[in-house]
């Protein structure tokens, strides 16, 4: 009984005496008001924050203080759109058949720091072999470092289809992939897809409801899903309390993915005015991937970067993204960031911000689209996307003012994730 006391009154002690970070912004972005506030204070306790508080306050022994009265200080960024298994190169497509699952695994490594040191502290990886979840499952066990990750493991097509994995192989290579393969035809194929990855640990479901520019077929746009294997697919996901987020170039495949149910639009190039207002309608995210678009563009300028089948496509899609982002942010549609990073190198998520305001939405509206937009759009609004009390401590800092010049995304200065720092210049 006396040592249980002694345990109790050692643990009290040592839970009353935790050490909190003491965070002292200059600026400080309230991502949710839309304001950019003066001489803050952010207190964290372990990963959450307990206090945001007005002027610089005092630091009670044994608090670490860090100081960023010349930075600006936001919410840690969340990217929408990236596929963190890989990177584009000129022998991309050659890899499929020199590259193990393992090495894609230890290449990854390098991606997901790359992406959490520029202050992306969130993402959406949208399709990959699998092997994403595995990395994701090695950041959360603090095994390796990285963004926190809400994954789609291996994305959903049809035969033929954009995320076909055997698309360009030679005949006797294809095969007949099916459902553990993430290659779907007909509503019970459907069904069993959207199971697969639950069974595989995913957190969400992609799908490539139109064509697309990288794969080695013919149409970057054409609907690649019938309704009634969309509705399967919809139906099923929610079963699982899954989201669905739907690749899609082509107009027709948009209207088909958004009446059946998507959550969010990805890359939407063609979409039309009807397109726009269905997704009004239905509360629909768009996640544009302008960096993408215009990465994919110039990489189909080189000779011999991408296949014969794949350069007409990028020429012709890529430079329209901004176009559309444009339109649809004008229109009102529901925008969240996303890049498509790993299209273009890791590293450069920032880019995306300097786009969207060429596009016409103002630098803080485009911040708030990484912030609390895209927590909305995974659903984790709850602990994430703004700094509030109670939120977990997801916090970075830029040099500058990024209200007034944009290009101060691309100098992160101070990046803390889960109340853990892993960045401070």
């Amino acid at each position: 009984m006396r040592l249980l006391f002694l345990l109790v009154s050692l643990f009290t002690i040592s839970v009353s005496s935790a050490q909190k970070t003491i965070l002292h912004c200059g600026q400080l972005i309230d991502v949710k008001a839309g304001t950019v506030l003066k001489e803050m204070t952010i207190v964290v306790e372990a990963n959450t924050i307990s206090d945001i508080v007005k002027g610089y306050s005092t630091a009670a022994k044994g608090d670490k203080v860090i100081d960023l009265k010349n930075k600006t200080v936001m919410p840690g960024l969340i990217d929408s759109h990236v596929h963190l298994e890989g990177e584009t190169n000129p022998n991309q497509y050659i890899q499929a058949y020199t590259l193990n699952p393992a090495d894609y695994a230890f290449q990854s490594v390098g991606y997901a720091s790359r992406t959490l040191m520029i202050g992306f502290t969130t993402v959406r990886d949208l399709g990959g072999t699998g092997v994403n979840i595995s990395l994701r499952n090695a950041i959360n066990k603090k095994l390796i470092v990285g963004p926190r990750i809400y994954t789609a493991g291996k994305s959903i097509a049809t035969t033929g289809g954009h995320a076909d994995p055997t698309n360009g192989y030679r005949k006797d290579l294809m095969g007949d992939p099916g459902p553990a393969s993430g290659v779907i035809n007909g509503t019970d194929d459907a069904r069993k897809a959207v199971r697969q990855r639950y069974k595989d640990g995913s957190d969400l479901i992609k799908i490539t409801a139109s064509g697309g520019v990288l794969s080695v077929a013919k149409s970057g746009e054409n609907p690649q899903f019938t309704t009634e294997e969309l509705e399967a697919i919809i139906t099923t996901a929610k079963d699982y309390g899954f989201k669905v987020a739907a690749h899609c170039h082509g107009a027709e495949a948009m209207k088909r993915a958004v009446t059946a149910g998507v959550n969010s639009i990805e890359h939407g190039t063609y979409m039309t005015d009807e397109v726009m207002a269905l997704m009004k309608e239905k509360g629909t995210w768009y996640v544009p991937t302008i960096t993408a678009g215009k990465s994919v563009g110039d990489s189909a300028k080189k000779p011999g970067y991408y296949p014969d089948l794949v350069t007409p496509k990028a020429l012709a899609i890529g430079p329209k993204i901004q176009g559309t982002f444009s339109k649809a942010y004008k229109t009102g549609v529901k925008i969240a960031f996303g890049t498509d990073a790993g299209v273009y190198a890791h590293g450069k998520n920032w880019l995306e911000f300097v786009y969207m305001t060429e596009g016409g939405m103002p630098a803080l509206e485009t911040i708030q689209s990484a912030t609390v937009s895209a927590a909305e759009l995974i659903g984790v609004s709850d602990i994430l996307g703004s700094i509030e009390k109670g939120k977990l401590a997801d916090i970075v800092a830029v040099d500058g003012d990024p209200t007034k010049d944009i290009q101060a995304m691309g100098r992160m200065k101070f990046v803390m994730k889960d109340g853990v720092i892993f960045k401070n210049e």
